[in-house]
């Protein structure tokens, strides 16, 4: 495939309203509120729009805001979705398909509105979560459901054979609230210890309450179009370097290697490769943290520290503020938001800190990397962002 680099850029980025609960909208009313800030935000006529990308029904939000498309594209992989819809849409913007794109998502994690409440995961119901999806057949029916079980199989095995200590994974909890502690849309914003976090509710061995994910309601939209005209816009323009995507399996228990990612290895290596540029480029990092184990598991299959590294090298202090590796700078979805599917909030984040416009802006970012996973390993996106126009 021909190269993506620069080939097209963000012009217009913005989140919902409000986020965190919203008991007032459906899932539908906030894709809508959210698509409508990115346009505002880029000031774009909505008829300039010919391409829509989301996990939603494309076709309903289309209809909804008025907008004819000549592309549209539906990929559902989890949370890592979004990073794969900007890739996607890149891709079709070069190659001619269509002009500028719309890119949306919204959930009603924590209100659920308009959405059945969740199972109760007693005993006596298990009976009802034996479906023929493959985690129905292979692992569910033997107590392995949701993510604390899913990835806890794999973090247990990371930690055993890395000597990776409790105190390293709760000092990701702790590295991204010092982040959230000056992001007035964060949900949790006060500092928190080691000490915390490991007091905190024990939810599935290793994990406590601090070391999980937010849920939350929200969402968030962006407008990509092509680079040659991505300073007709209100905002400067966010060029995309590098792209890759990859997927695995959708059950945990069939990874290659529980204790990396090989789909967080192919796509980064893609994206790496695309944009010409490596490791040491990178002024700011975002890496999907639905759970503590994940910037960890990212920073070694990225590259940016050797096998076994990861937990030493937050514990330090690098990735928090000040230090040589800012990552995850809004407190991530332990501290900021969390919807359930997350990708779409670590994007708009690289593209606030490429911009220069974030709560809490890292000095002179040029470079952002974004790395997403969906489901638990299931299927991974790497992007990469800047703020330098092409040569």
């Amino acid at each position: 495939m021909e190269s993506l680099r620069y080939k097209t850029a963000i012009v217009g980025a913005s989140e919902t309203t409000e986020l965190g609960t919203i008991p007032d909208k459906t899932p539908f009313q906030l894709h809508v509120d959210a698509s409508v800030n990115a346009i505002k935000d880029c000031g774009i006529d909505k008829d300039e729009i010919d391409g829509i990308a989301t996990t939603m029904n494309p076709v309903a939000l289309a209809h909804y805001l008025g907008i004819t498309p000549k592309w549209i594209d539906n990929t559902q992989v989890g949370g890592t979705s979004f990073l794969i819809h900007v890739r996607h849409a890149a891709a079709a913007i070069a190659s001619g398909l269509c002009d500028t794109v719309l890119v949306s998502m919204a959930e009603s994690g924590r209100s659920r509105v308009g959405q059945s409440s969740i199972a109760n995961f007693s005993d006596s119901s298990l009976e009802g979560l034996k479906d023929s999806s493959f985690p129905g057949q292979f692992e569910s029916i033997y107590g392995v459901y949701g993510p604390t079980t899913q990835f806890g199989l794999g973090v247990l095995r990371y930690m055993k054979e890395t000597g990776t200590t409790h105190e390293q994974l709760a000092s990701v909890a702790v590295a991204q609230r010092k982040w959230s502690n000056k992001v007035p849309r964060a949900m949790y914003r006060d500092l928190i210890t080691i000490d915390d976090v490991l007091e905190s509710r024990m939810i599935c061995y290793p994990f406590h309450l601090l070391e999980c994910c937010l849920v939350t309601d929200g969402g968030g939209a962006l407008i990509i179009t092509r680079s040659n005209r991505a300073n007709n816009f209100a905002k400067d323009p966010v060029y995309i370097l590098g792209t890759g995507e990859s997927a695995e399996t959708p059950i945990v228990s069939q990874m290659y290697d529980m204790t990396s990612s090989t789909a967080f290895k192919i796509s980064s290596k893609k994206a790496f490769e695309e944009s010409g540029l490596n490791q040491s480029n990178i002024d700011h990092l975002m890496i999907y943290d639905a759970f503590a184990h994940l910037p960890i598991y990212g920073l070694e299959d990225l590259g940016f520290v050797s096998r076994g590294e990861a937990g030493a090298f937050i514990e330090q202090g690098n990735t928090s503020p000040g230090g040589s590796l800012p990552m995850n700078t809004n407190g991530g979805g332990l501290s900021y938001t969390h919807t359930g599917m997350y990708g779409m909030f670590a994007i708009q984040e690289s593209i606030r800190q490429v911009r220069g416009e974030a709560s809490h802006q890292v000095p002179n970012v040029e470079v952002s990397f974004c790395q997403g996973v969906g489901g638990m390993f299931m299927a991974a996106a790497s992007l990469r962002f800047t703020n330098s126009p092409p040569d």
